[in-house]
């Protein structure tokens, strides 16, 4: 990359190149419209920490917003040996779309 730097920050090209950054398939940042997308995937189910997850996330918002409903409503012990409330992910049923992480 360091290479090219210098070519593409030059005036020689006849426009300036849109490079874009993406984390996940959701397209926020509207990757799809730039010359170049660096797009990211998850490939993997989103990790639940106890201790934090009650402060973190608002539990029923990640519930909806899982299109296949892989994301379901449980009761969890935090690592105090408290009992709080939590999720469970269905790995099976999981489609590494993103929408769970904002």
């Amino acid at each position: 990359m360091d290479d090219l730097f210098e070519y593409f920050g030059s005036m020689t090209l006849p426009a300036q190149v849109r490079i874009a950054l993406a984390c996940c398939l959701n397209m926020c940042g509207a990757v799809h419209a730039s010359d170049i997308a660096i797009l990211g995937i998850h490939r993997k189910p989103p990790m639940i920490d106890q201790d934090r997850i009650s402060g973190v996330c608002e539990i029923p918002l990640a519930i909806a917003s899982c299109p296949l409903g892989a994301i379901k409503p449980a009761k969890a012990k935090n690592s105090a040996g408290e009992e709080v409330k939590s999720v469970v992910v269905n790995a099976e049923r999981c489609m590494f779309c993103g929408n769970c992480y904002t």
